[in-house]
């Protein structure tokens, strides 16, 4: 992959539509955000004017009392959601403004969610979220060293671009310090920090699977309600995502079971289960992109029904399904729940991805390397 890749798959469509409203970008914690807010208002530091940070002391007076900087054509607004009226001051802005200065405000939080008491910002704004690295954006033409990269050290910019395993282990553990000891305690009433921490350091062992409330509310001997609205907090900062099961009409599908992932597959130590992840990772990128440029109405769901039969991903636009997708870590022959669900769902395409070289045609569906599949979904 190049040295520094410059440009992020987002800019293009975020430079677009600050022509017309102001663009929320959310994500998940040193995702890039500032560095691509930066590389559109063509800035290498932070210190450039139009870059405005809520956790600056000397930025946010200036804010509260409604001081702008003169002579910019694009504001960036980070983390400002912190503010517990944030919509209302940025409303007050925009209305105020935003026929002469574009505004992006950007955090390390599903902004669509913290909302905190203030007046709606419908109308005047697009949300994007923004991905760590996938295959295809590292390389239109993704090798094998791009892969083994990214399975080993996520697709966060600064492990991936410093490919070294110190680097990674060490930014690792800050990065997930911060996003319990700050990012919660400026967002969420949680009083059980050190427990929430342990809930965090237990999910890598229980990617790919049917997150049991349950089981880890006896691990952290606290109510079902709490553990459920921890993992809840934790999916709004853009720390791990629940998928739910397809129900195809003709299968006795599960209906409450929704498999755990992580945003970064780094932290997942067994290998089949990070392959999972990071497929997992790629699809729900390809979803999102089509939702926020597109406005289709994408979903991630898995199959499985009450016989144990699953696939692992199915993707599906306004309510019908375009693709199935399986993972084997080995070339393996097709699995017998593909070619079960491939007479019983009306899903029009199944592939089963791997780590491997092969690529054939079944007459259920197409085996093929997960390098082949990204080029080919043409979608960051």
């Amino acid at each position: 992959m190049p040295a520094k890749p410059l440009k992020r798959y987002l800019a293009s469509p975020v430079t677009a539509d600050l022509r017309g409203k102001m663009v929320l970008i959310g994500g998940p914690r040193q995702v890039g955000k500032t560095t691509l807010a930066l590389s559109l208002l063509g800035a290498k530091t932070a210190r450039h004017p139009g870059y405005l940070n809520w956790d600056d002391p000397t930025v946010r007076p200036r804010l509260l009392r409604g001081e702008l900087p003169g002579n910019e054509s694009i504001i960036v607004l980070d983390e400002i959601h912190k503010h517990p009226r944030w919509r209302n001051l940025v409303k007050g802005f925009y209305d105020t403004v935003g026929d002469q200065i574009s505004f992006l405000i950007t955090g390390s939080a599903r902004l669509d969610y913290y909302r905190k008491g203030g007046d709606s910002l419908q109308g005047r704004y697009h949300y994007y979220r923004l991905h760590p690295f996938s295959l295809r954006e590292m390389n239109k033409k993704p090798t094998q060293s791009d892969l083994e990269l990214l399975m080993k050290f996520g697709g966060f910019p600064e492990p991936l671009l410093s490919p070294n395993a110190r680097v990674w282990r060490r930014w690792q553990r800050e990065r997930l310090s911060r996003v319990v000891y700050e990012d919660l305690r400026d967002l969420e009433n949680v009083r059980e920090i050190g427990l929430v921490e342990l809930l965090v350091e237990a999910l890598p062992d229980r990617v790919g699977a049917p997150l049991s409330i349950k089981s880890l509310r006896e691990d952290l001997n606290v109510a079902h309600e709490t553990v459920e609205r921890w993992v809840s907090i934790l999916e709004n900062m853009y720390v791990c995502f629940r998928i739910p099961p397809y129900g195809a009409p003709k299968i006795r599908a599960v209906k409450k079971e929704k498999k755990l992932y992580l945003w970064d597959w780094s932290q997942v130590s067994d290998s089949g289960a990070r392959f999972e992840n990071l497929v997992a990772c790629q699809l729900l990128k390809f979803c999102h992109f089509l939702e926020d440029t597109e406005g289709y109405a994408m979903e991630l769901r898995f199959i499985r029904d009450t016989d144990r039969r699953e696939v692992d991903f199915v993707v599906i636009r306004d309510k019908k399904p375009l693709f199935a997708v399986e993972c084997k870590s080995g070339e393996k022959e097709v699995s017998a729940a593909i070619k079960y669900y491939k007479e019983r769902t009306n899903i029009p395409e199944f592939f089963q991805v791997h780590l491997g070289s092969k690529d054939y045609r079944s007459p259920y569906a197409r085996v093929l390397p997960f390098r082949t599949f990204s080029e080919e979904l043409t979608l960051p």
